[in-house]
């Protein structure tokens, strides 16, 4: 398909790529953001680079799964699904077979707070690039074959969840922490939801969602300002400036249950949920480095010391932040045989305790911050992983600044920061325990 047609298209300079891709490998401090506005008011923060000739354009619109009406949940996912199948004029398969003619990668997705979508193309074929992202943006067809093989695809996998552990876990997690919340909904929706799915629904959520209000846009590769802004108006200037989203609630997790599900597979699946902090958070970043010392720091974490190293009851267990723009979760994760389940949440929980009672020394600070610091010019070894991370700065709010802040706000935190967003975070808190698997032998 077209991905595979940008390779071919990319072969005769991979060569050249492996070589200026370390340009990319540099201090976050190095990358220059220019904040660009188009003669019609759509902004942009591009990253300009000259080395090879490829441009990757990353957007997004405030209003991802959470703006399913109740009862047609998967509906934003299908969306994503389906707007490069046919625009304008042009038939899916004339679409697809343009895209992959030119070498064009043009892909959507969803989550929970954000529609998403992205552009990959040679400078070559940048006008004719902004031609079909243009049409795929504003003018999706949503024929009747195109959209049933998405839905019959995306069906598929609602059913294939069914009997997955790790995502009947994921939703008893959500239905117990989110209650009513449209969190709580599946962003893929189930098999019964999908199928009930139309072009109206379709049209009606494009109009809902795609708006000026809340765009977030990140260029980066062989292009500069001037012949951006005109790209910029040709595929978003012709967006409504708002649309009629549905409000999203605040949101505070319920946390202290136990939920069991039956399920005959190999090993039992653990999740712990607890609450967490939004991205804006002033405590975030101290949270983030005592989340990479308890599970996050893969072979050198609590989680993983006490649970795989020391004991042996799992091939790996770790922690992870997940900022919401209206809550946030603190998830802890295992898997292991049906007879170690009990012992191995212990020793999850007791890391927990640990945190919060003792946290951690001042050794393990400086190196989970050495680590987190270090670590940080592997996000900016492609055009397209920068791309992404302007649009997710942009999303949060973190300024057009942050990355020349971000590691030294690292360096800042200190011992009693951890500890600190440790109590608040963990202290006298229950988690919620999800467990999938075999009934205990």
């Amino acid at each position: 398909m077209a991905a595979k047609s940008l390779f071919k298209a990319l072969a005769p300079v991979l060569t050249v790529a492996l070589v200026v891709s370390l340009p990319f490998l540099r201090p976050a401090e190095a990358v220059e953001i220019q904040k660009v506005t188009s003669p019609k008011g759509v902004e942009a923060w591009l990253v300009e680079d000259h080395t090879v000739p490829i441009i990757a354009l990353n957007f997004s619109f405030e209003g991802g799964s959470t703006q399913d009406p109740e009862g047609k949940e998967g509906l934003t996912r299908l969306l994503a699904a389906t707007m490069d199948e046919g625009a304008g004029d042009l038939k899916s398969e004339d679409f697809q077979a343009q895209l992959e003619k030119l070498a064009v990668s043009i892909s959507f997705d969803t989550g929970k707070d954000r529609f998403y979508g992205s552009l990959r193309t040679l400078t070559s074929t940048l006008p004719e690039a902004a031609d079909l992202l243009e049409l795929a943006v504003n003018e999706p067809r949503f024929d009747d074959t195109p959209v049933e093989r998405m839905k019959t695809q995306l069906g598929a996998q609602a059913r294939r969840n069914e009997s997955d552990p790790d995502a009947i876990a994921g939703r008893a997690l959500a239905s117990a922490m989110f209650g009513s919340h449209p969190y709580a909904r599946p962003t893929l929706g189930t098999a019964e939801s999908i199928a009930g799915l139309g072009a109206a629904d379709l049209k009606a959520q494009h109009a809902r969602i795609l708006s000026r209000n809340g765009l977030n846009i990140g260029v980066v590769g062989a292009i500069d300002a001037e012949t951006l802004k005109p790209l910029l108006d040709k595929v978003f200037s012709s967006l409504p400036e708002n649309t009629g989203k549905l409000p999203v609630a605040e949101l505070e997790p319920q946390f202290g249950q136990e939920i069991a599900r039956e399920l005959d597979v190999p090993q039992t699946t653990i999740l712990l949920g607890l609450p967490g902090l939004k991205r804006d958070d002033p405590e975030y970043q101290a949270a983030y480095v005592m989340n990479h010392i308890l599970g996050a720091g893969s072979f050198t974490s609590w989680m993983y010391q006490e649970v795989r190293e020391k004991r042996g009851l799992t091939y790996g267990a770790g922690t992870s932040l997940s900022p919401y723009e209206h809550t946030g979760l603190l998830l802890g994760s295992a898997a292991t045989k049906a007879e170690s389940k009990d012992e191995t949440i212990k020793v999850m929980l007791d890391q927990l305790r640990r945190m919060a009672e003792e946290g951690p020394t001042e050794a393990e600070l400086h190196s989970a911050k050495q680590y987190i610091t270090g670590s940080y010019p592997l996000r900016f070894d492609s055009s397209g992983k920068i791309a992404r991370q302007l649009v997710a700065l942009q999303n949060s709010g973190l300024g057009i600044d942050y990355f020349d802040r971000r590691n030294s706000e690292i360096e800042a935190v200190t011992l009693e920061d951890v500890r600190r967003v440790a109590r608040r975070l963990l202290a006298d808190k229950v988690p919620t325990i999800v467990t999938v698997g075999p009934t205990q032998g």
